[in-house]
């Protein structure tokens, strides 16, 4: 009782929207920056995780535990099973458990995640049916679906306003060095039996390290500043503050820029308000705009292996090229580091989804193996800008109060997708090949973009209160 009752005098006389109005206005120092850094190595094994479905599928397939295509449109046997698996478990992970880091905090809820999902693969490398496989594959799913939420929630809410864009592209561009690195292991591990264990179970266990840093990654992560005011923790959330206007200030060897008039902080809210104006919009705008996206990023991710071998390519073969596609995985993002924060975020969606349709066409067109390797960077290049940008653009779009529940709403219907997407790629696959494949993902790219492009307002450089507003 005397420490509640310490913590609440310590909160009287404190204003909520200076607290933020001085985060806000911190210089982008080495400390700023080191944050940024914490969050990436946590992306980069959610997408390591998330990523190597597509790179173990043919692995899977060569030990007799999947099929490449499946007799009916649902069938539990083949490698579209196995994606469907996987985002089914997002889909619950992202829809139903982001009020987890709404209540008890994004550094907590961080940590936890990334170690529940771990500890299920390290399960799931040890079957061999695929019954087994994807019971697994879908526990892991709902770990990694509330990690996606809470680190976009904790990254928009812990950066000033002025690199939220270029904050988003590094976090991303770390996070995407696991495409090659879990291509090429793919590519060494996948054709052979090290220790007489299949390669694909070697692949899944060694992103289980990512246990062995989680700790480490934690104890250098502050709690977010704008969770901390949100539940009326002021004391809390100046200290935070107070340590890095501390360590930046000394970056800087000068006084820290004065901060802007604060923004009035809105009251803690409930799920509800998300159907209020001008939140109602936004969300149906982003969740139609993930059931689009979904069709195209991990239509080409999770696909692009067996669609390679559709083409008369060789397994071993299509890794290799799939190995080279995958070494520009992270430069997209960084690419985000120069033009994140000069240009409006939709505006870079857009020009990303038409730079992927563009490639996918002609993709699907070639069968010349410098023209594939050429091409698939392009799709590569362009899915990934897309992909900082918008991962970015959907948090700053929603309140505080509920932002990881938001964002996972409108980032569910991304996996929801996801779930048939496999399915129905399989399906035209059959029917009409690799090109018929390219062009439903085409299509799926256009309506994202438009979405975005037509209804998306601009949040550039804005306070996340006054977007709130």
């Amino acid at each position: 009782m005397a420490t509640r009752t310490a913590v609440r005098a310590a909160d009287e006389g404190l204003d909520p929207g200076a607290i933020l109005a001085r985060l806000d206005r911190l210089p982008a120092t080495p400390t700023v920056w080191r944050l940024v850094v914490l969050l990436g190595l946590g992306f980069f094994f959610e997408l390591y995780d998330l990523l190597f479905t597509g790179y173990v599928a043919p692995g899977l397939v060569k030990a007799g535990i999947l099929t490449p295509t499946t007799p009916g449109l649902f069938g539990a046997s083949g490698v579209a099973s196995f994606v469907a698996a996987l985002f089914t478990g997002l889909f619950i992970g992202t829809l139903a458990c982001g009020w987890l880091a709404d209540r008890f905090g994004r550094r907590a809820i961080f940590t936890w995640s990334l170690l529940s999902y771990t500890a299920a693969n390290v399960v799931m490398a040890c079957q061999s049916d695929a019954f087994g496989l994807n019971l697994w594959r879908l526990i892991a799913g709902i770990g990694l679906g509330l990690e996606m939420v809470t680190i976009g929630s904790y990254l928009s809410e812990l950066v000033p306003k002025a690199i939220r864009g270029r904050a988003f592209a590094l976090c991303q561009g770390i996070g995407f060095t696991a495409v090659p690195v879990v291509a090429f292991l793919s590519y060494l591990l996948i054709p052979a039996a090290p220790l007489g264990i299949d390669g694909w179970r070697w692949v899944v266990l060694i992103g289980a390290s990512a246990a062995i840093v989680v700790w480490w990654m934690r104890a250098g992560l502050p709690e977010s500043p704008r969770w901390l005011v949100e539940h009326g923790r002021l004391a809390e959330a100046e200290a935070v503050l107070r340590q890095l206007e501390a360590r930046i200030a000394a970056e800087t060897g000068g006084p820290l820029p004065a901060p802007a008039a604060p923004e009035p902080v809105q009251p803690r809210g409930a799920f509800r308000d998300l159907w209020v104006q001008p939140y109602r919009r936004r969300a149906l705008m982003m969740a139609g705009f993930n059931v689009f996206q979904t069709v195209g990023f991990y239509g080409f991710a999770n696909w692009v292996p067996t669609l390679l071998v559709a083409q008369g390519i060789t397994v071993t073969s299509s890794l290799a090229y799939t190995a080279l596609i995958a070494l520009a995985a992270p430069v997209g993002p960084l690419i985000g580091l120069a033009i994140a924060d000069r240009f409006e975020r939709k505006h870079v969606i857009v020009a990303a989804a038409l730079l992927y349709i563009a490639c996918g066409l002609a993709f699907a067109q070639t069968r010349d193996v410098a023209v594939i390797v050429a091409l698939g960077i392009g799709l590569t290049l362009a899915s990934n800008v897309m992909s900082y940008s918008f991962h970015a653009y959907q948090a700053e779009l929603l309140p505080t109060g509920i932002r990881a529940r938001a964002v996972g709403f409108v980032y569910s219907w991304s996996r929801f997708s996801a779930i048939f997407t496999g399915f129905v790629i399989a399906f035209v696959l059959r029917e009409a090949g690799t090109p018929g494949v390219f062009l439903f993902i085409s299509a799926a790219m256009l309506a994202a973009g438009l979405l975005v492009g037509l209804l998306g307002p601009r949040t550039r450089d804005v306070a996340l209160e006054k977007i709130a507003g």
